[in-house]
């Protein structure tokens, strides 16, 4: 592929959702340097024209702009910080873009860190799931400097659909943690839905058809309806991932001072489905909890 753009982007972690981004980065012609913990991830990006490099310091050491999009805030301080962290080989002037999902408190605090090697710092985590990153249609909400937002927006229109900066540095964590609500409640509420649906002997396709459209309509429920119905638990976003943005958002919320009942009931819940091994499986299997409360199955293989 022919690089049509100017600045040299490393991409850390090439899980469900940064494999898929660093396609699309590709694909738009950004020249690409990458690193996976497990380095197999890495050959379908490598394949499509990407150098692969041997540790987040060498990926730093080629690279204008660093994006990290790892599972927890100890992956992103070790990428960044650690022995063998980008920080050992950032340009000054370099611009790190996190696009994990991580604490608030610790994205301030790495930022600090980075700063004091010559380098800025965004937090831009997403939503859309597997499909949106896939498709390049994510929505990516930032935080950082307004001038740092607009030497990445070409980065970021190549991965999503929807950017918005949202404040200052931290803050598009915050605003994640807003989304994670949001999710996990959509995803309680579908599955009490469908869960009452198959107990009152109806249609599940039809009536899954007849509510999608209306007031009641969801993203969770358009994307995550049809697979429950299926028993389809694939995931575009494991258990494990969504009980971790959980742990978040009752952190964040603890220190607010700010009840949050549904996101706590929706932690449990997770927390049992994760006991019994179900952790690898897509967040949707949340009603697996309230099917083995009421003996009720719903949908069918």
């Amino acid at each position: 592929m022919k690089e049509t753009v100017n600045e040299t982007v490393g991409f850390i972690g090439m899980g469900i959702m940064g494999r898929s981004m660093a396609l699309n980065l590709r694909r738009a012609g950004f020249a690409l340097v990458v690193w996976n913990r497990s380095a197999g991830r890495t050959a379908d990006v490598e394949a499509a024209g990407a150098t692969v490099a041997g540790s987040p310091a060498q990926v730093a050491a080629q690279c204008d702009v660093i994006i990290t999009c790892v599972s927890d805030t100890a992956d992103v301080e070790a990428v960044l910080l650690g022995a063998e962290g980008a920080v050992h080989g950032l340009r000054r002037g370099a611009l790190v873009v996190d696009m994990s999902t991580i604490s608030p408190q610790a994205t301030r605090a790495i930022g600090a860190q980075l700063a004091a090697h010559g380098a800025s710092l965004l937090d831009a985590p997403v939503s859309g799931g597997s499909e949106g990153a896939a498709k390049g249609t994510l929505s990516i909400m930032v935080g950082g400097a307004a001038a740092d937002v607009e030497r990445a927006r070409p980065m970021f229109a190549a991965m999503g659909k929807t950017i918005t900066h949202v404040g200052a540095l931290g803050c598009g964590q915050m605003v994640k943690l807003v989304n994670q609500i949001l999710v996990v409640g959509n995803a309680l509420a579908m599955s009490e839905a469908l869960l009452f649906a198959a107990a009152g002997g109806l249609d599940l396709d039809q009536t899954l058809a007849a509510v999608s459209g209306g007031a009641a309509g969801s993203w969770m429920l358009s994307n995550r309806g049809p697979q429950i119905l299926k028993r389809d638990w694939r995931p575009g976003f494991s258990i494990d991932l969504q009980q971790k943005d959980v742990r978040l958002v009752l952190q964040a919320a603890d220190e607010l001072g700010v009840p949050l009942p549904a996101t706590h009931m929706v932690a449990q819940f997770y927390r049992v489905l994760q006991m019994q091994g179900l952790g690898h499986e897509g967040n949707h299997a949340l009603i697996k909890a309230l099917e083995r409360l009421s003996g009720i199955t719903v949908g069918s293989a």
